[in-house]
């Protein structure tokens, strides 16, 4: 799909990959950027300066999803493309000293981010998009959907469920020519992966959300389902998947030195 004269929606938008997205889209000549973010004040300010519209949005709120996607398509016309963005980071529960938790929350945010926040962007934008002959989704999510993310339970697990998922939107939705994208970095410069330590798992080094945007922009004009900033991602996982058994071992020695390195049991 080529973006010029489309509108589109990118929640997290106010920065990191989600800016980044913002900008090239506009660039690219799309007809309408619209920026949703937690953060109303700075999606304001990310859709000025590229003569956009803006919307404080909670994805993990059903109604707020609803209010974007009714606002842009009263204001602005159809959604052509609707980027399902916003995450929350991998070091809400980092090394955790139980992989089941000591509390719901860490688990209870990431199923709302990173998977409800997909399903209710889909639950109101396919009869929309069946009945005018289609649409496309970019869902954000990460190679820890495709692989893991070692110490980090909630959000490896509903990563891989936001994969499940889009893998049945783009099944389901086939026939009545709705698009779907997984965009699927390692480490990105965001202010989400400053927060975190560092450690093995960042040995593939980090990309600018501007490079991750670049190949978004990519996989989209091909109508690619994967999308893989990080190209070593693919070869992981076909090892993950020819011996699991091994896959497993390897993963375990990562965090074995990282919780030798950062001081945890």
């Amino acid at each position: 799909m080529k973006v010029a004269g489309k509108v589109v929606v990118v929640t997290g938008g106010a920065n990191g990959i989600g800016q980044a997205l913002a900008e090239i889209f506009h660039r690219e000549g799309a007809a309408k950027v619209v920026v949703a973010d937690l953060d109303g004040a700075r999606a304001k300010t990310v859709a000025d300066s590229i003569g956009g519209a803006s919307f404080a949005c909670d994805v993990g709120k059903e109604a707020d999803i609803l209010h974007v996607i009714d606002e842009t398509e009263k204001q602005f016309g159809p959604i052509d493309l609707f980027c399902s963005n916003a995450g929350i980071g991998a070091g809400f529960d980092m090394l955790s000293e139980n992989a089941g938790g000591t509390s719901d929350e860490p688990w209870a945010k990431s199923w709302a981010i990173h998977v409800m926040a997909h399903v209710y962007a889909a639950r109101h934008l396919i009869p929309r998009m069946k009945a005018r002959g289609g649409g496309y989704f970019l869902n954000t999510i990460s190679a820890a959907g495709l692989l893991s993310q070692v110490g980090s339970p909630a959000y490896s697990t509903t990563k891989h469920a936001a994969v499940g998922f889009a893998e049945n939107l783009a099944i389901s939705h086939r026939a009545h020519n709705i698009k779907v994208s997984i965009l699927c970095p390692q480490g990105v410069e965001t202010n989400m992966i400053r927060g975190m330590p560092k450690g093995p798992q960042s040995n593939d080094g980090n990309l600018t959300p501007e490079e991750v945007a670049q190949c978004a922009l990519d996989g989209i004009d091909r109508e690619t389902f994967l999308i893989l900033p990080h190209p070593q991602v693919l070869d992981y996982m076909r090892k993950k998947t020819d011996n699991y058994d091994r896959w497993i071992g390897g993963m375990a020695k990562i965090q074995a030195v990282m919780r030798e390195t950062f001081g945890k049991k």
